[in-house]
């Protein structure tokens, strides 16, 4: 039974204290989110030579570098400009912007790193090419913004999508400024699940490890022996009678032992209380 309570108490605490230290970390978390409970960041200025800032596959970046937003009913919103004005964002099947920009030059995100202060933008190289492509002639934008961009990750999850950043004209040269906001309506409400959900696993852990077992009942023992051997367990007990039995004299009060012959044998002899069980008589051999 100890042995059983204490693994059920090393499972309910191995249970309790990572929740509890989770929805603690994500309470101090939302003590940090903007008045309408979104959390925003500014990137890092993003400069490069070529016509596109791209994506190629935003749902496998975002697994990497922010998978909280690919939960629920998050939100996120992009906003970008650089010194000519607010740019074009869209998102489109991964297939359909390979081909469109095979020949244009543009410049991929390799990560985003998410840390404190402007997150940084990993970018590869921009390829050669002299091709010339005008978004807001294309038909494949499954959502597309001038200035701002906000989607469901959730509700793509799944298709390969990317992500295309570039000057409504197309021309080249981009110096991009970009901020980036994830709303998640459920992050307060996960928050306290899992405090109050981790103190009560934490509470029942401690009194199932602490509770005392129930005390044993004490076992009765009964001897039973042969009415010629009562006197002598009477003597070895240290009472004259059986109405002896249930007491327990003290020191001072000790009664005397009293040894008293039991029993008549063969041929009138009698036998000692104390003496062992008698074998057979010597006249039966006759």
């Amino acid at each position: 039974m100890r042995f059983a309570r204490t693994i059920a108490g090393m499972v309910l605490l191995a249970l309790g204290v990572p929740a509890l230290l989770a929805g603690a970390g994500l309470w101090f978390a939302a003590g940090h989110a903007d008045p309408d409970g979104g959390f925003g960041a500014r990137f890092e200025p993003v400069r490069t030579p070529a016509r596109v800032v791209l994506v190629t596959d935003v749902d496998a970046l975002l697994r990497t570098d922010l998978p909280v937003a690919r939960t629920g009913q998050a939100r996120l919103h992009l906003t970008a400009r650089d010194d000519h004005g607010p740019v074009f964002l869209g998102l489109a099947p991964a297939d359909e912007v390979r081909r469109w920009l095979a020949d244009v030059p543009h410049s991929t995100v390799r990560r985003v790193a998410v840390t404190r202060g402007p997150l940084p933008v990993d970018l590869d190289p921009a390829t050669a090419g002299d091709g010339v492509a005008v978004p807001l002639a294309q038909p494949f934008w499954v959502r597309e913004g001038i200035g701002s961009l906000e989607w469901s990750p959730a509700e793509l999850g799944g298709r390969s999508l990317s992500l295309v950043v570039m000057r409504v004209d197309g021309a080249d040269g981009l110096d991009l400024r970009m901020r980036g906001e994830l709303r998640a309506g459920w992050f307060p409400g996960l928050a306290w699940a899992l405090l109050t959900g981790g103190t009560l696993l934490v509470v029942l852990a401690v009194v199932v490890l602490l509770r005392p077992l129930r005390p044993l009942r004490p076992r009765e023992v009964v001897f039973v022996v042969e009415p010629d051997q009562v006197p002598v367990l009477a003597g070895r007990l240290g009472v004259t009678s059986l109405s002896g039995l249930g007491r327990q004299p003290g020191p001072a009060s000790r009664p005397e032992r009293h040894l008293v012959a039991v029993g008549s044998g063969a041929h009138g002899r009698t036998r000692a209380a104390i003496a062992p069980p008698p074998g057979r008589c010597p006249d039966d051999q006759d």
